[in-house]
């Protein structure tokens, strides 16, 4: 097992020792010592859920608030439910810019620290796994969501693995007494397609626990004695998945299913007990779920402490007990605060300091709306001792009240809604303010009239919004998605099996096979983060750069004495800002990535009707004549064959024509002229003026005297 801890300047000490994955998989629980170890650590745990019960029960709070749901803490009850959806659109608007933050537009997520050249293969893998697993449509919206309302992120982050068993239609030829004839026939042939992916799972701070509270992060809560639990939520099939998989130890699981059996339907439930415990059996409707404990925890297993996970299915009853099934050796969760509190290792809510002032709008807006209802009706006044027919005066189109008009009047009630809506206005500024909030965010702008913004005032907006963006995503990056793309590189060397990945991939499968890193290699050979602040920051600096190239390529070498100028890293960075991940080594290639392949290799892909490029350093002789052998053996049933030989042919042509303009080029000597390049050392200048003089103003080639101007000439 490779050592590997968090200190950067410890890896260097790390030694690589084979990892022992069997005794991963042995079970711990049935050993008496670790059993009675196992249940104080749940007593601890379960005294530590009922300790952040009122954390809890306010998060419970804030999502009323923003789902908009009226609740006890109102004070004004009336006619009116309204409620003013002031903190939800905050959330929303912060999540949507947040989210926009974290993906740029250009497509490039990851950025890489290496001691050589990037490894693009490895890149493009993590791209794909990104996508895979639906983190910017899925996962972040929700995490950022959470975050807001609950005050901590919090993600666990696992390998999924899936099969289908697809069939599909080939031709086979024809066999007599194992000779294959010309004759061909149609088939069915069936494959077992595997897709493999690590994935982020968001879960709510309420089941998560982490001991002491006071742990700075996960690993430092481990490795101080403490713990981390997550409580899940499994079903009999679940449960019974989990003992098929050897997760939970089969006799436990059998006893935890028949608790779940025995448990009635019409069983009066114990309220505090079903608040408190999380380890137990609920009825939800008819559907009954058992409510685990995942507790990760340091035990001493043969001598010497390590990594376990436990699963505790109710009091007295571990379910299942092993090591850290992880090569990496760490907890899978992945947890941040939003606002870090010192001496604490949960943040508190955002939604917490504008509660209040969500409650005092809902009032407003609802005493408003209630007086609004007096107001539009008038409220007429008359003498009853000189207008006896009351009862005739009736409101209704052409009516005729028989009474003298100095004896009735008309009356208003106060519009008390105007007031009410400007309170509303108030704690809406308020409460944008606290949650950083600005105009710039909102899908649109109401403004007053006659108070529209100038180009000035929004310029200042937009600039204030990114600088606070970036800031509040820096944590989210950091903390949660740099670690997510290490546990994506460490899952992928663990689970992912080549055979089954080439086809899915593709080139990119011939890559990564080139470009295989073992977890150990992280951070000495290799260093991924998340690339998503930095290019919004970085969108003015490209010009800057693209100026700063041209002075650097001309200044001549005998000014910097014992240094040499690459180019190559800047360049590369360059057109990965401008073109993206995706786009952007296909434009700037790198020279490992057009080695040639083994030509036996690319029949095999061609063969499963996978489309192989060619590479300007392949030796296309060669292969033409191991691919045409290929054909006249296995045939072409896909075409992709036909289709890479013919590219090879066109390859050794255009090499060909390169190497006789290059013999021309040589014959003919240098040519003068910069060839449209930029004018070395030159920067980038100001707009060119208009040019056009005042009125009557005599042109240049029509002055007597004056030289006229070269042809060409600016």
């Amino acid at each position: 097992m490779a050592d590997i801890r968090d200190d950067p300047s410890d890896e260097d000490e790390a030694i690589e020792q084979p990892v022992q994955t069997e005794s991963r998989d042995r079970e711990l629980s049935t050993i008496e010592s670790i059993n009675s170890e196992c249940l104080k650590i749940y007593r601890d745990v379960e005294q530590g859920f009922q300790n952040q019960w009122d954390r809890a029960n306010s998060q419970m709070d804030y999502w009323d608030i923003y789902h908009c749901q009226l609740g006890p803490k109102q004070f004004y009850t009336g006619n009116s439910q309204i409620f003013v959806p002031i903190v939800h659109d905050a959330v929303n608007a912060r999540v949507t810019r947040f989210n926009n933050q974290i993906f740029p537009q250009s497509g490039k997520h990851i950025e890489v620290t290496a001691s050589e050249d990037k490894p693009t293969a490895i890149m493009s893998l993590l791209e794909h796994y990104i996508r895979k697993a639906k983190l910017r449509t899925n996962v972040m919206p929700a995490l950022i969501r959470n975050g807001d309302i609950e005050g901590q992120y919090n993600i666990y982050v696992k390998w999924v693995r899936n099969e289908r068993h697809v069939a599909m239609r080939i031709n086979k030829k024809k066999t007599v007494d194992d000779m294959e004839i010309d004759d061909e026939y149609e088939d069915i042939d069936e494959q077992t397609i595997v897709h493999q992916y690590p994935m982020a799972e968001v879960i709510a701070d309420a089941d998560v626990l982490v001991l002491p509270f006071t742990s700075d992060s996960v690993e430092a809560a481990i490795d101080n004695g403490g713990s981390v639990s997550i409580i899940r939520r499994y079903s009999k099939a679940k449960i019974r998945q989990m003992i098929r998989d050897g997760e939970f130890e089969k006799e436990a699981g059998q006893n935890l299913l028949a608790t779940m059996a025995g448990k009635g339907k019409n069983q009066s439930p114990n309220k505090k007990k079903n608040i408190t415990t999380a380890a137990g059996i609920q009825t939800e409707g008819d559907q009954k779920t058992a409510l685990v404990y995942e507790t990760w925890t340091k035990l001493k297993v043969d001598g010497e402490r390590r990594i376990v996970r436990i699963y505790f299915g109710g009091e007295d009853q571990v379910s299942g007990c092993k090591l850290n099934p992880y090569w990496c050796d760490k907890v899978p969760l992945l947890s941040a605060p939003v606002e870090k509190i010192e001496g604490s290792f949960k943040g508190n809510s955002k939604i917490k300091f504008v509660e209040t002032l969500q409650y005092a709008a809902n009032d407003a807006v609802n005493e408003g709306m209630d007086s609004a209802a007096y107001a539009l009706l008038p409220i007429i006044m008359t003498d009853p001792a000189k207008n006896p027919r009351t009862g005739s005066m009736v409101l209704n189109v052409a009516a005729i009240w028989e009474t003298s008009p100095k004896d009735t009047q008309f009356a208003e009630f106060p519009q008390l809604w105007k007031e009410a809506f400007q309170i509303v206005s108030s704690a809406k500024d308020q409460i944008f303010q606290t949650l950083s909030v600005n105009p710039a965010m909102m899908p649109q702008q109401v403004t007053a009239p006659g108070k529209k913004p100038n180009q000035a005032q929004i310029a200042s907006e937009q600039q204030v919004d990114l600088l606070t963006t970036a800031d509040s995503v820096t944590t989210i990056e950091q903390e949660i998605l740099t670690p997510y793309l290490q546990w994506c590189v460490w899952l992928d060397h663990q689970f992912r099996d080549e055979k089954t990945t080439v086809p899915s991939f593709g080139e990119l499968g011939v890559k990564m096979q080139m470009e295989e890193i073992p977890p150990i290699q992280m951070g000495k050979r290799f260093e991924f983060r998340w690339y998503g602040v930095e290019a919004a920051r970085n969108m003015q600096q490209i010009q800057q750069q693209m100026a700063g190239l041209n002075v650097l390529r001309g200044i001549p070498p005998q000014l910097y004495p014992g240094r040499t100028l690459d180019l190559g890293p800047l360049m590369s960075a360059w057109v990965d800002n401008i073109y993206g991940a995706r786009l952007g080594p296909l434009i700037f290639k790198n020279t490992i990535d057009q080695l040639g392949l083994n030509p036996e290799y690319e029949n095999q892909m061609l063969e499963q009707g996978m489309h192989v490029s060619v590479q300007p350093m392949d030796n296309d002789q060669e292969h033409i004549k191991a691919h045409m052998q290929a054909f006249q053996e296995k045939g072409d049933f896909s075409g992709q064959l036909r289709a890479h030989m013919i590219e090879h042919q066109m390859q050794m042509q255009k090499k060909q024509q390169a190497a006789m303009i290059q013999q021309q080029q040589q014959l003919q000597g240098p040519q003068q002229g910069g060839g449209g390049q930029p004018r070395q050392g030159a920067a980038p200048g100001g707009p060119r003026p208009n040019g056009q003089g005042p009125p009557g103003m005599i042109h240049q080639d029509r002055i007597p005297m004056g030289a006229p101007r070269q042809r060409g000439a600016m």
